[in-house]
């Protein structure tokens, strides 16, 4: 199964999506959040994000969705650091659209490469009619 980790600068976002995201895929276990720093002040940390991907690894690659720049910046030194032979991409994709779709994809199953693209479409998705 796909993993996939949700990086924020907020704990408290990061577990808010989550949160969200599993109400759509009830029973996904292949999640996993990266945010805030040890003090519980807002940041990213390069280690806990590699830390996260080493978990949501079940051997079918994982799917990192993160909220600004810097955390980008960290989960990119993140995935530089591993040492285990782990398929990872970051998704240009919205943080909560992006996890909520790639949580559902994953958790019916759906490949490494259609969960990242579905994730990544969801930056087209039109929220206002008119």
């Amino acid at each position: 199964m796909v993993g996939l980790v949700i990086v924020s600068h907020s704990y408290k976002i990061a577990e808010g999506i989550k949160d969200l995201a599993l109400e759509m895929a009830s029973g996904y276990e292949g999640l996993h959040c990266a945010a805030g720093l040890d003090d519980g002040s807002i940041g990213t940390d390069a280690i806990r994000i590699m830390e996260a991907i080493k978990e949501a690894n079940s051997g079918d690659g994982v799917v990192v969705l993160a909220d600004l720049g810097s955390g980008i910046i960290s989960a990119e030194t993140a995935i530089d650091m591993l040492d285990e032979d782990i398929k990872v991409q970051i998704a240009d994709a919205p943080i909560v659209e992006g996890a909520i779709i790639a949580a559902v994809e994953a958790s019916i199953g759906s490949d490494f490469d259609k969960v990242l693209q579905e994730a990544e479409n969801t930056k087209t998705f039109q929220k206002v009619y008119k």
